[in-house]
C-alpha cells in the first residue's frame, strides 16, 4: 500500500503518531505538563489535515472509510471537542496528581476511534473504531484511581459496553447473512428487509443507541458521568455522541434512507422516550454533574428527531446541533471543573449559591451554556433546536415537534434554576475555585463559539449542508 493510498485518514495517522509520541515521552520526563500542548498540536496538525482534505474530491480508503465533506464535518465537531477536552483537562491533572502523559494519549487514541466512525463505510471498521474508543474511555472513566465513584463508573461502564458491543457485532453478523455483504454500498444493494435484516437492524440500533445514551439504552450514563472525572464526563458527553451520530446517520439515512418506513416509527418513539426521560429525571438532580448528565440524555433526544426527520433539513441540522452543543456542553463541564473541591468529584446545585456576586465572569459564561442549552435566542441552542423542529414540520411529523417544544419548556426549569441559584440566592460562603488560565481560556473559547455560532448561525449551517449532500446525494 502506498502512502498515497492512505491520504483519506491522514487525520487518524497524525493522531497516531501524536498518542504514541505523548505515551512514550511521557516515560522519560519528569514535567508532565508540557505533553498537554504536544496533544494540542497534533491535534491541530490534524484539523489542518481535515481541511486540506475537505478541498480535495472524496477519496476512499481500500473501501473501508471515505474522506468526504461529511467526514470532514464530523472531524471538526470531534477534534474541537478534543481540543477543549485537552485544555479543561490540564489543571485537574495538576491538582490531582494525575498522569499527564497517560491521560492524553487515551483521550486522543478515543479521538480516533471517533474520526474512524464518521469515516466509516464497512460496518467492520465501524465495529473496530467503536471498539477503540470504547475501550479509552472504560479506563480513562476510571482514571481517578483513590476515588471508590471513579472505578464504579469504569466497571459499570465496561460491563454494559461490553454487552452493547455485543449485541451490535451480532447485528452485524445477521446482516451480513441476509445481504452477504458489510460495506455500506453492497447493504444498499442486496437490502430485502426480510426478518433477518430487521432484526440485524434492530440490534445494531440498540449499540447505537447505548452510545449515545438513548433511552432506553442510558441505564450507564448518570453514574458514569457522575463517577467519572469530569474532564472525562465533558468529553464522553460530546464526542462519543457525535460519533455514535455519525455512522447512525450515514448507516441509516445515507444507505438506508430509501426505506425509511421500516425504521423511522421505532426511532420516533426512542426520540419522544429520550427527550421526556432525560429532561423529567433531570428536574430532580440536586448534583450539577447528574443533572448534565440528564441533560445530555434529553439533547440526545432531540437530535433523534432531526434523525427521525431523514430529510435534508434534518440531516443538516443534527450535523449543526452537534457542533454547537460541542461548545455549550463542554462549556457547562469547564464551569463544574472550576468549582470542583479536589477529592470530590461533583458539585451540588447549592455550592453555586451566589457565584455571581464573587465570580461574576465565570456565572457570566454559566449563564451563556444554561441559555444555550434551553434555546433561548440569541445562543447557538436556540437555533439548533428551530432547524431540527423545522424538519420534523416538513416531514409532516408536527407532533414529534411539539413534543420537542414541550420538553424544552420542561428543560428551562432546571437550567434556570442554575441562573436562579447563581444571581438570585444569597452564599453561605464563597465558593473555592479551581481556576487556572487554561481553563478560562477553554472557557472563554466555548462561550465565544456558543455566542457566535448563534449570532451568525447561516454560516455554520451551510457548512452543516455540505456534509448533508454527501449524505442523502
Amino acid at each position: 500500500m502506498a502512502f498515497q493510498d492512505m491520504m483519506p485518514i491522514l487525520p487518524e495517522i497524525i493522531l497516531l503518531v501524536t498518542a504514541l509520541v505523548v505515551l512514550i515521552v511521557d516515560t522519560f520526563l519528569g514535567d508532565k505538563r508540557w505533553l498537554t500542548w504536544v496533544g494540542m498540536l497534533g491535534v491541530i496538525l490534524a484539523g489542518g489535515a481535515t481541511y486540506w482534505l475537505a478541498l480535495q474530491p472524496a477519496a476512499d480508503f481500500q473501501g473501508m472509510a471515505v474522506s468526504d465533506a461529511y467526514t470532514a464535518f464530523f472531524r471538526l465537531v470531534i477534534l474541537s471537542a478534543t481540543a477543549l477536552g485537552l485544555l479543561v483537562a490540564m489543571n485537574w491533572l495538576d491538582a490531582h496528581g494525575e498522569q499527564q502523559g497517560e491521560y492524553n494519549g487515551l483521550l486522543i487514541l478515543a479521538a480516533i476511534g471517533m474520526t474512524l466512525m464518521a469515516a466509516a463505510t464497512h460496518l467492520i471498521t465501524v465495529f473496530v473504531a467503536l471498539e477503540l474508543l470504547s475501550l479509552s474511555l472504560y479506563i480513562l472513566a476510571g482514571f481517578e484511581r483513590e476515588r471508590a465513584t471513579s472505578g464504579e463508573a469504569a466497571l459499570k461502564y465496561l460491563l454494559l459496553g461490553a454487552f452493547s458491543s455485543a449485541i451490535f457485532l451480532f447485528g452485524i453478523g445477521l446482516v451480513f447473512a441476509a445481504t452477504g455483504a458489510l460495506d455500506f454500498a453492497g447493504i444498499a444493494q442486496a437490502a430485502s428487509f426480510s426478518p433477518l435484516f430487521l432484526v440485524g437492524l434492530a440490534l445494531m440500533m440498540v449499540g447505537f443507541g447505548f452510545k449515545v445514551a438513548a433511552v432506553p439504552f442510558h441505564m450507564w450514563t448518570p453514574d458514569v458521568y457522575q463517577g467519572a472525572p469530569t474532564p472525562i464526563t465533558a468529553f464522553m458527553s460530546v464526542a462519543a455522541k457525535a460519533a455514535g451520530f455519525a455512522a447512525f446517520l450515514r448507516l441509516f439515512v445515507g444507505v438506508l434512507g430509501v426505506e425509511k418506513t421500516v425504521w423511522v416509527p421505532a426511532l420516533a418513539a426512542l426520540a419522544v422516550l429520550t427527550m421526556t426521560v432525560g429532561n423529567l429525571m433531570a428536574l430532580r438532580q440536586v448534583s450539577l454533574k447528574r443533572m448534565l448528565a440528564y441533560s445530555s440524555i434529553a439533547h440526545a433526544g432531540y437530535i433523534m428527531v432531526g434523525l427521525t426527520a431523514a430529510n435534508t433539513t434534518g440531516v443538516a441540522a443534527v450535523l449543526f446541533y452537534l457542533f454547537a452543543y460541542a461548545f455549550m456542553n463542554l462549556g457547562a463541564f469547564a464551569v463544574v471543573i472550576a468549582l470542583e473541591k479536589q477529592g470530590s468529584g461533583d458539585v451540588q446545585l447549592s455550592e453555586i449559591r451566589g457565584l455571581s456576586r464573587n465570580h461574576p465572569l465565570l456565572a457570566a459564561a454559566m449563564a451563556v451554556f444554561m441559555f444555550s442549552l434551553t434555546g433561548i435566542p440569541p445562543f447557538a441552542g436556540f437555533f439548533g433546536k428551530f432547524y431540527l423542529f423545522q424538519a420534523a414540520v416538513q416531514a409532516n411529523l408536527t407532533w414529534l415537534a411539539i413534543v420537542g417544544v414541550i420538553n424544552s419548556a420542561i428543560s428551562a426549569y432546571y437550567y434556570l434554576n442554575v441562573l436562579v441559584q447563581m444571581y438570585m440566592s444569597k452564599e453561605e460562603k464563597p465558593p473555592m475555585l479551581a481556576w487556572r488560565p487554561v481553563l478560562g481560556l477553554a472557557t472563554l473559547v466555548a462561550a465565544l463559539f456558543v455566542i457566535g455560532i448563534g449570532l451568525f448561525p447561516d454560516f455554520w449551517l451551510q457548512l452543516a449542508k455540505a456534509g448533508m449532500k454527501v449524505v442523502l446525494g
